[in-house]
């Protein structure tokens, strides 16, 4: 024990005699893993937030509008546009296996909202009670919608969180009333904040019961159903089986409008499981790619230990040569600058990890939550295990192969050379 703490003693020594070649070989490896860290913790900056807004968006959804069909059977020429039902709604649910749940909204742009403080103009959505169950909508005083709001057609209203705040000014909203175009509402809950940066779009919506949003303020116009609606929302039975639930739903809609349900321009649709694989794979490759950077930044910086170590050891050859003849085995030469090389390179790892760590910290504190579509950086476990793992591998090479040949070193051409 006590000839391997001399050992130490002789390569931290080593080490401290020659500061400025000891500082540059380390920063060489500690700028390799702070680039490695921080570039993959930047990539998983972006896949998080790009996550988290489709989560905002709700879970594993499939949202689906009208498109256009032909106006008669069979042909492809004379498109016209057609609105998705109720019944279409009904219709998924009753012969749509693999559909495990389906909501169905109507949304109009032109409604005026009016308290008695003031008034607003967002979006009025007719939702069904388990649209919070699909699409996220947390709720922050009062309730959503039940299921006796939509049997009795009531006038109930829940208001976005900045709707809240335009129509009443800081003043209690539930329990009181509002107009839509004329028709009196009651407020029975108002939702949380949710989204990011500017993006109010969300919160200044509205929600009533579909049933009364059809009743008093259906779509209009010619050949337009009673019960039309604005978009299909649903969800698979598990996130594979969504195309299988797609072409499910397809079909459906395409019976009872009667058309060819693979036609392209049929429907208008934005599946976010499908979205959510795709920035996965593109994050994932931009891991791979950030990641491969900063593995040959290391990798450069190890071949620099690598060719300092060697510098040593043709610099100490006359000490190398006195040890041996004075009894030093080759094990313990070899001990001695495999040590200093090991040392050199976790010493400067941990500085480029605690440094990367502490600059993502830094970097989380500035930007916060609020840029929409990016997270702030974070060490990703699995890159500090690279790190760790690519820094033994250089540390024991970069060691390991100066040291051997510092051992090999007979003693009488060792004390010969100038």
């Amino acid at each position: 024990m006590r000839a391997f703490f001399n050992i130490l003693a002789q390569v931290f020594g080593s080490i401290t005699a020659n500061k400025l070649r000891s500082f540059l070989t380390m920063f060489g490896i500690a700028w390799g893993v702070a680039s490695l860290l921080l570039l993959v913790g930047l990539g998983e900056g972006f896949r998080s937030g790009q996550r988290r807004g489709l989560a905002e968006l709700g879970t594993d959804v499939i949202m689906m509008w009208g498109g256009n069909i032909p106006a008669l059977p069979g042909q492809h020429i004379g498109m016209h546009p057609y609105k998705l039902t109720l019944g279409d709604a009904d219709a998924i649910r009753a012969q749509a296996p693999h559909v495990r749940n389906v909501t169905s909204f109507l949304s109009r742009t032109d409604l005026k909202q009016v308290s008695e403080f003031s008034s607003a103009g967002g979006q009025v959505l007719g939702v069904e009670v388990n649209y919070p169950a699909i699409r996220k909508l947390p709720i922050a005083q009062g309730r959503f919608l039940n299921e006796d709001d939509e049997v009795h057609r009531r006038q109930v209203i829940v208001l976005g969180e900045k709707t809240e705040k335009l129509l009443y000014l800081g003043h209690p909203s539930l329990d009181t009333f509002i107009t839509l175009n004329g028709y009196r509402f009651q407020v029975i809950g108002v939702a949380s904040k949710f989204g990011r940066g500017n993006n109010d779009g969300d919160n200044q919506k509205v929600y009533v019961p579909l049933t009364t949003m059809l009743e008093l303020f259906p779509i209009t116009g010619e050949n337009v159903a009673q019960d039309a609606i604005t978009s299909i929302q649903y969800q698979p039975t598990t996130e594979e089986l969504n195309e299988t639930a797609k072409a499910e739903v397809h079909n459906v809609i395409g019976e009872r409008h009667g058309f060819d349900p693979t036609s392209k321009d049929a429907f208008e649709e934005w599946d976010t499981i499908k979205s959510n694989r795709m920035v996965g794979l593109i994050f994932t490759a931009m891991d791979v790619f950030l990641g491969g950077v900063g593995i040959v930044t290391l990798a450069l910086g190890a071949v620099g230990i690598i060719n300092i170590m060697l510098v040593t050891v043709s610099e100490r050859t006359k000490e190398i040569g006195l040890r041996k003849a004075l009894g030093a085995t080759n094990r313990s030469i070899l001990m001695q600058f495999f040590l200093e090389g090991l040392t050199l390179t976790g010493v400067s790892g941990l500085i480029g990890i605690t440094g990367a760590a502490g600059l993502m910290a830094l970097l989380g504190g500035m930007v916060g939550n609020n840029a929409m579509g990016f997270d702030p950086p974070r060490l990703v476990p699995w890159s500090a295990a690279m790190a760790m793992g690519s820094l033994t591998l250089c540390g024991i090479v970069a060691g390991l192969y100066p040291a051997r040949q510092a051992a090999m070193l007979q003693p009488v051409e060792a004390l010969r050379k100038e």
